[in-house]
């Protein structure tokens, strides 16, 4: 094993997500519009932290592909249900349900072009990192501004839990900036950098059950099952 910590925290990650989809449908009814996007939020998660221990065992390039290209589909997933959820539109009308089918469709055409230009054309790691970093930025601006919105119309103290969990993860990002020589030989930079991931993730699984039930609560889903 080439990485040990690395790959422990990246199935602490794991486990987070495994946790996390638990609880989604232990407290989720399935009815319920949003829950197959967070339902899914929580199988890219899986996802991309297994091919992150297999890529932190052992080093090969067919492994490190696995791990770029499933962490690239789990930050792209991120950018994809976040205006769903902020912009709700996963509601049966029209316009939304429009609008919703164009941005399905520019998420998978931009995931595969990200694809066959590093597979096809050059494996660039700088373009890979700027490219997660700029999709990251896009989506924890559009959690933030939906943090505040949501405090400012519920004031529950669970409404800002995206706010932090923003702030955190944007902390902690400082890491991959920030590189170091491995302590012990094994514990380095980046292997921090998937521990500090594990708590907002916790955080955002338990947000997303209690904004969920504050909609349920409110019987909006009822009406726009009906719809």
């Amino acid at each position: 094993m080439q990485e040990p910590f690395s790959v422990l925290f990246s199935l602490g990650n794991l486990v987070a997500h495994y946790n996390g989809l638990t609880k989604i449908r232990g407290s989720i009814p399935a009815a319920y519009p949003l829950r197959r996007y967070y339902e899914m939020f929580a199988y890219f998660g899986i996802a991309t932290w297994i091919f992150s221990a297999i890529f932190h065992t052992r080093d090969f390039r067919f492994t490190e592909q696995l791990d770029y290209f499933a962490a690239g589909a789990g930050v792209l997933y991120g950018m994809y249900y976040t205006p769903i959820r902020v912009f709700r539109l996963d509601r049966p009308t029209p316009r939304r349900r429009s609008f919703l089918r164009i941005w399905t469709v520019t998420c998978c055409a931009l995931y595969a072009a990200h694809v066959t230009y590093l597979k096809l054309w050059r494996w660039n790691y700088t373009y890979n990192m700027a490219a997660n970093v700029i999709v990251g930025l896009i989506q924890n601006s559009l959690w933030s501004y939906f943090s505040l919105k949501r405090w400012s119309a519920t004031h529950r103290s669970w409404a800002i839990w995206p706010g932090i969990a923003v702030a955190w993860i944007m902390t902690v990002m400082g890491l991959e900036l920030l590189d170091f020589p491995p302590l012990w030989g094994a514990l380095d930079a980046h292997s921090l950098w998937h521990l500090g991931t594990i708590g907002p993730t916790i955080l955002w699984y338990n947000f997303m059950v209690k904004d969920s039930q504050e909609n349920i609560a409110n019987a909006d889903w009822i009406k726009d099952i009906k719809a």
